[in-house]
């Protein structure tokens, strides 16, 4: 099928996976902006957030070829290389996550765990009160923001390197057909 440019595509992110991805955007905005204000939204909100990481954990197990850790997740010398190829301008294209972004989707999915997870406690009498578990909640919720930052510039940064648009990718699903040199 061809991509809205007219130019052939393929298909990379299985409706789930999408669908989990901006659930958890939207699970993760209405945390950040429900706050202590409106805590029970922000405690659903946190709870949606954790349900959604568990299910991409098993989905990058048991999941399609592009969804898969095994696919995406390389060892750090991988990593390394990568970056330095980035910085030099010779990076290959991947159809999937290259080894930058798949070491962020670990990041991004271990940090909304351990936040929703420290939230958790913090409702629970034998945690609440306890300034370490708030600061700690506090503290990786800050890091989270950091980390969907650095997120959102190396998608922009990688949609402008390679000219395709990764949001859009992840809305239709569809990225460009693989070329000579692109990394499956």
């Amino acid at each position: 099928m061809p991509a809205a440019s007219g130019r052939p595509s393929t298909p990379v992110w299985a409706l789930w996976l999408r669908a989990t991805h901006w659930a958890l955007v939207a699970a993760i905005a209405v945390a950040w902006f429900s706050g202590e204000a409106l805590l029970r939204q922000h405690e659903w909100a946190g709870y949606a957030a954790l349900a959604l990481v568990a299910g991409r954990c098993v989905g990058g197990g048991l999941g399609g070829h592009y969804a898969r850790f095994r696919q995406f997740v390389r060892s750090p010398p991988a990593v390394v290389r990568y970056a330095a190829e980035v910085f030099d301008g010779r990076e290959k294209r991947y159809l999937g996550h290259n080894p930058l972004g798949g070491w962020m989707v670990l990041a991004l999915l271990a940090t909304v765990a351990v936040v929703g997870v420290t939230g958790w406690m913090y409702s629970l009498d034998m945690f609440w009160g306890l300034a370490w578990v708030e600061w700690l909640h506090r503290t990786l919720a800050w890091m989270l923001v950091a980390l969907i930052a650095l997120h959102v510039a190396g998608v922009v940064f990688t949609s402008w390197r390679h000219r395709e648009n990764l949001v859009a990718a992840m809305v239709s699903g569809r990225k460009r057909a693989k070329s000579p040199g692109d990394v499956d």
